[in-house]
């Protein structure tokens, strides 16, 4: 497999994915995915400007085009003369992601949705889709991978692609670690919460309270409470485990959160030790102080490891 990171073929040039399929089939699904394995995603852009992504200077990574009947340029004879196209420049390593699927789950899909089918505006969904399974034989003849979706979850279909394309790679998941106050709410978008009001509250001590929990003796008092160590080591024990199994189930992003009182001592001391030892065990892993970003005195900051 080429580089990721430089966007290159396996002929030295710009790595470009077409990705295609009757509709219903993944495909948004699949440019997600490949948007999480670090390539730059267009979708549906019109076939006359596609070769102009080629005048410029070679992009700093890889990119995936979404391309489906509902581009206004759309037939099978205009895809393959692109694919031609692009196939003569030197510069350019394009390949096709087909995703394909059976006629009866796809009916069953836009069941499910009651979305209209694009190719079927007074007729049901059933001859929509065959109608388009029928105009993209020449392309899914074309494709250099084809991915069968019918029996695989939104889930297995992002698996799939990390797996064909992300050999190679170190997981791509981000994961950040918040601190907040409960008085103020919780933050939105937190995967998984952790209460530290039961630590010893730093507020009470004078010398204290005007520090945060990035200050060493802030950090020290929390860490005396006899709690600490075990809550601290089983909290980082069950993030090891699973991130792991996150990245298997294809997230790109996992956001934890450790709360107190006041967002100020606590919840800070704990993020920040919590930050600092995912990062050391090879995670990219950034921080976010809501308090202290409100009062402007915690910009958010991330934490590089092995896994980035």
């Amino acid at each position: 497999m080429a580089g990721l990171t430089d966007g290159t073929g396996a002929n030295g040039g710009q790595r470009i994915v077409l990705v295609t399929g009757p509709s219903g089939a993944g495909r948004s699904t699949a440019i997600h995915a490949l948007e999480d394995l670090g390539y730059e995603v267009i979708d549906n852009l019109p076939f006359s400007l596609i070769p102009r992504l080629m005048d410029g200077p070679p992009l700093g990574r890889p990119v995936a085009l979404g391309i489906d009947v509902r581009n206004r340029d759309f037939s099978a004879t205009a895809l393959i003369e692109l694919i031609d196209r692009l196939t003569r420049l030197p510069d350019a390593a394009p390949e096709v992601l087909y995703l394909d699927c059976q006629p009866d789950e796809l009916v069953r899909r836009y069941g499910e949705t009651r979305r209209r089918h694009p190719l079927a505006d007074a007729e049901t969904p059933a001859a929509g889709v065959a109608r388009e399974i029928d105009l993209l034989v020449p392309i899914r003849a074309r494709a250099e991978i084809l991915i069968d979706t019918t029996d695989q979850s939104p889930h297995d279909l992002k698996a799939e692609i990390a797996r064909i394309f992300g050999k190679g790679q170190t997981s791509q998941i981000a994961v950040s670690v918040h601190s907040f106050s409960y008085k103020r709410g919780v933050p939105r978008g937190l995967d998984m919460m952790f209460d530290c009001r039961f630590l010893k509250n730093p507020h009470w001590e004078g010398a204290l309270r005007s520090l945060d929990g990035r200050d060493p003796a802030v950090v020290h008092y929390v860490e005396s409470d006899q709690r600490f160590s075990a809550f601290f080591d089983q909290v980082r024990d069950l993030l090891l485990l699973l991130l792991p199994a996150q990245v298997d189930e294809g997230k790109s992003h996992l956001a934890v959160g450790f709360g107190c009182t006041g967002g100020q001592h606590r919840s800070v001391a704990v993020a920040e030790k919590m930050a600092k030892a995912l990062a050391e065990a090879g995670w990219r892993v950034s921080k976010r102080h809501r308090e202290l970003e409100r009062r402007g005195g915690g910009a958010p900051d991330s934490v590089q490891g092995e896994k980035a």
